[in-house]
Parts: C-alpha cells; structure tokens; sequence
C-alpha cells in the first residue's frame, strides 16, 4: 500500500500527509524512553479531527498549533479529539485543549474504570505494585510504591471525557468515516479507529511497528491482559489489509505484517517462559530473571526500573495464560504465585 513521503526520522515535527486530508504529527513526550507520540489530524467540515493528542505540557501544545498553523487552522478548531486509551501521552493534552477550547473528547468505554478509580495520593502505578508483591519482586514493587512524581505527572489534567467510544461505533464527520473496534490488552478499554474507504488503521499502541506494547498498565487492569491482547490481534487480522497508523513509529504499509510478527512473538515468549519454569524458576521475578529482554537481549537487572516493573508483568500474563492452557499449576504462599509444570 502507498505511503506518501515520510521523514527518515519518524520524530521530526511537522505535519506530515499520510494520505490526503490526513496528517501525521509527531509530538514530544517527557520521557526518556519514548521521545514522541503521533497524533494525527484529519479534515473534516466540522473542522480538524484529531486522534491522539499527546502529554498536556507547553512543548505539546507549541508543536500541535505549529503543526495545525500549517495546515491553515489553530487549536481552537479543533472540533473533537478522539483518543485511543487513557495513558497520559493519548489522553491529557485532550483535556488541556478542551480545558481551553472547549474541545469535545471521546474515549473507548472500557477506559471508565480506570479514569475513574486514579488517585494520585495512591501513587501512580498502585495495581501494579500489588501485583509486583504476587509475583515475587518485592523490591521493585518497594521501588515503584516510594518513587518521587515528577512535577510533569502531578500536573496532568485527568476527567472523564465528554463522550464514551462503543466498540462497533461509526463516527462520521462529513464524508468522513471512522469504525471503532475495541482492542483490549494493552488497556482494557483500549480502541482502534478504522477508516475503510482510506484504507486506514489509526491503531494507537495496539499495534506498533518496532515495539511490543506493554500489557494491562492501568489503574484497574484486564484481569487476562495477554489473553485479551492475543484477541485483539486475531481481530485486527480478520479485516482488510491497511495502512498502520500507530502512536509510535513510522507509518507503515501493512497491518496484517506487523500483527503476524507480534503474534510470533508471543507464542515464542509462551514457550521460553515455559522453558524456564521447566528448568527451575518458579515465579514471575524467577522467569523474568532467566528470560532475555528487548532487542538487545539485556538481562533483567539491565533495565530501568520502569522497564523492570513491564517485564516482570509481562511475564506475569504469560504465566497466566499458560495455566488456562493447563500445561502450567498456580498455587499461592504468603502472598506470592509460584507455578510448576502439570
């Protein structure tokens, strides 16, 4: 499928057309990990539509009205952001614009629970420390609960949105057409945007073409993340070939190429996380301690603790799905889930 010219440099600022009416903006993010995050502008009559709008701080905001500023609009035209799951470099400067502009934001349903249930006062990943303490990784979970927010988090806006996204949903704008699917996984109410007639598929961290996405990193987690995920992915494959679209990366020509390489890659990690309970590890911190992490296969300790805290929930949901196949056996001791061959 065309794509129409990209920068080398996926992060390099500016507005660029993926097809025509459709703009790629990349925006900086604070983190060291990830640099930026795609949003992507549509035209429509009612003015532009925006997808994804990135983390609520003054970068974010100079980039996205520079960016709009050369396609002829300001920020406050924006008639609606649509915004794929609640993770702060999708959802917050969305709230910032509609703080401002009045600006109507929609969200996927499933995203509810977790809008709902944050409180900073709790910390910002407390789910996920409990989490860390049933795997048997206490001391990162210790890390995690005691870590200093940073003034960039404790200054985000966070509501609930205008709007809920329903899963089967078109969203019209003029000749504009958007389908909603729900993809839960990476979060539970996670959604992406389909555009059948452009051959377009705006996929959020659904689908990313050099990353895998973290799995369940929300305030009130899928119970079966990679379970979830997993299906997500085999609908994502069921319909029509398009464009990828993601929130990270380049654009790409093929959906279905980048969903078959995740797919194999889980199945790959199933059987290495097998592989190391089979050879003695009997916890989550255990198999990610004896499993190889990133491209550069870097062992656990490598890591930053963020990266630390994934990976051992990562595992987590492997081990769990495992289970359900039965070719694994869970039991709980003070606390901590040890698993062991059937």
């Amino acid at each position: 499928m065309t794509i129409l010219e990209q920068p080398d440099d996926w992060t390099e600022p500016g507005a660029h057309p993926v097809r025509p009416g459709v703009h790629r903006v990349p925006l900086p993010l604070p983190s060291n990990g990830l640099h930026a995050v795609n949003a992507y502008v549509i035209e429509s009559p009612e003015g532009p539509v925006v997808v994804d709008s990135g983390w609520a701080m003054p970068d974010t905001e100079k980039a996205l009205a520079e960016a709009l500023r050369t396609l002829g609009h300001r920020l406050a035209d924006v008639a609606c952001v649509l915004v794929t799951h609640a993770h702060w470099d999708h959802y917050s400067q969305a709230l910032a614009l509609r703080g401002a502009f009045g600006t109507r934001v929609r969200i996927g349903r499933g995203e509810r629970p977790s809008i709902e249930a944050f409180d900073l006062e709790k910390g910002l990943y407390p789910r996920q420390v409990e989490l860390l303490r049933r795997c048997g990784a206490a001391e990162i979970a210790d890390h995690i609960a005691t870590e200093e927010i940073s003034d960039y988090e404790r200054d985000v806006p966070w509501k609930l949105p205008d709007g809920w996204l329903d899963d089967g949903e078109r969203v019209s704008f003029g000749p504009v057409g958007l389908d909603v699917f729900a993809t839960p996984g990476h979060t539970r109410g996670h959604v992406v945007l389909r555009d059948a007639a452009a051959g377009l598929l705006f996929a959020g961290d659904h689908v990313l073409p050099h990353i895998t996405p973290s799995l369940g990193l929300e305030v009130v987690p899928d119970p079966k993340p990679l379970r979830s995920y997993l299906d997500s992915l085999r609908l994502v494959r069921g319909m029509p070939d398009t464009l990828l679209l993601p929130a990270h990366g380049p654009v790409t020509p093929s959906v279905h190429t980048r969903v078959e390489e995740l797919l194999v890659h889980h199945e790959q990690r199933l059987d290495a996380t097998l592989h190391a309970v089979r050879s003695g590890a009997g916890t989550a911190y255990e198999v990610a301690l004896a499993l190889p992490w990133t491209r550069r296969r870097r062992t656990l300790d490598d890591l930053d603790l963020f990266s630390q805290m994934l990976a051992v929930l990562e595992t987590d949901a492997h081990l769990d799905l495992l289970t359900d196949q039965g070719v694994l056996v869970a039991a709980d001791l003070d606390g901590v889930r040890a698993y062991a061959p059937s």
